[in-house]
């Protein structure tokens, strides 16, 4: 089993606030992300798929094409966009960076062929946080 990793990048808004809670709640949870204005980040995306190599061309899967399938899939609809309010597929969803990362393997799953499979979405929010879905719910 071979891992092929592409990494993209983006940068987005979001707000990080549970409508159900109290200004103050909100606060005390999610600090300065619950912003009445929103703020930002710089998203690293790590998109790793697993397979066996093609005995034609020696790739589990096209890198230029995985690159492809990101950019017109994820990166398009969500770089420098509000993720709360312009990316169709969070749309009703908690915008945490877990939510994103789960939001983007639904995103891609659908689109790779049967010789290759999804291992794992890594998302860095930032240069100290980052999480890592290998699907599954």
């Amino acid at each position: 089993m071979i891992y092929l990793t592409r990494v993209e990048h983006f940068n987005a808004a979001h707000k990080l606030f549970n409508p159900h809670w109290s200004k103050e709640q909100n606060l005390e949870v999610f600090g300065k992300c619950a912003n009445d204005n929103w703020h930002g980040h710089n998203y690293d995306l790590h998109v790793t798929v697993k397979g066996n190599p093609d005995p034609e061309t020696g790739f589990v899967f096209n890198a230029k094409t995985l690159g492809v399938l990101i950019k017109d899939l994820v990166i398009e609809k969500m770089d420098h966009k509000n993720l709360n309010m312009d990316v169709d597929f969070m749309a009703g969803k908690f915008t945490s960076a877990e939510n994103v990362a789960i939001a983007i393997w639904e995103q891609l799953e659908k689109a790779l062929p049967d010789t290759v499979q999804l291992h794992c979405i890594k998302l860095y929010e930032t240069a100290k946080i980052y999480v890592e879905y290998f699907g599954g719910k």
